[in-house]
């Protein structure tokens, strides 16, 4: 497939990416994809060696096979979030709906089956490094601070609750600012995946649910019991207040 042309940029400043698969055919045909788009594409093929550079260098995203040597991708996906908040994007061969719930619950962003096409990954790719780049984009107005009782979140900058920095990765960030601007009004699970991913989205698609859940264990939050976030059954989330929620 031919790769829509591109304007040429200096390597220094073009968004990195890493991708950390033993497919050299697949890591190949993804850096000549992506390198007209304006991206600059370095891989590993051991699961070791995805650690250390995932961890020892600056990233736009990482784009992680499940099934790798010397670690697996679960290992490799948990040692990289030990480090460092990188968005990270699951390439897989398995088809198990199992498996990708168990990478969005250890901290990955999204996940691509490898029968994606070009453009589909180029897509997700763009949703998943959206919010390291909005603070350059968004006027002063958008960057207001939000407060959700003791929550504090800044949409280009950080999240606090209480006085603890919160710990987020950049879907679980852009889920929070999107359920705390519309707080007191439901959102609904299509106009989260729509908001976050900016792709087309399965109506059983699970992930948003998995995300939902990761950031409620960040906030301490219980789903029986929510201070934050509320599940309305057939109908989607809602932020609420913590002292309208007892």
């Amino acid at each position: 497939m031919k790769s829509p042309a591109a304007a040429p940029a200096s390597q220094a400043s073009l968004p990195r990416v890493l991708v950390i698969d033993d497919d050299r055919k697949l890591c190949r045909l993804i850096r000549d994809y992506l390198a007209p788009m304006g991206y600059a594409v370095e891989a590993v093929h051991t699961g070791p060696e995805g650690v250390e550079r995932a961890a020892a260098e600056s990233w736009h995203a990482v784009l992680l096979d499940l099934m790798l040597p010397g670690l697996d991708g679960f290992e490799v996906l948990k040692r990289i979030r030990a480090r460092t908040d990188v968005p990270v994007l699951m390439l897989t061969a398995r088809g198990d709906e199992a498996d990708r719930i168990v990478g969005l619950e250890m901290g990955a962003d999204d996940y691509l089956p490898k029968t994606f096409s070009t453009r589909e990954l180029l897509a997700r790719l763009r949703a998943v490094t959206r919010h390291s780049g909005r603070s350059k984009t968004e006027g002063a107005d958008a960057d207001q601070e939000i407060g959700v009782g003791p929550l504090r979140v800044r949409p280009s900058a950080a999240a606090v609750l209480g006085d603890q920095p919160l710990s987020l990765t950049p879907v679980e960030y852009d889920l929070l600012v999107s359920l705390a601007r519309a707080r007191g009004r439901v959102k609904t699970r299509e106009a989260l995946l729509d908001e976050i991913r900016e792709r087309d989205y399965d109506v059983f698609d699970r992930s948003i649910d998995v995300h939902i859940s990761a950031l409620r264990k960040k906030l301490d939050d219980d789903p029986k019991h929510p201070r934050f976030i509320r599940t309305l059954r057939s109908a989607g989330y809602m932020m609420v207040d913590p002292e309208d929620s007892e």
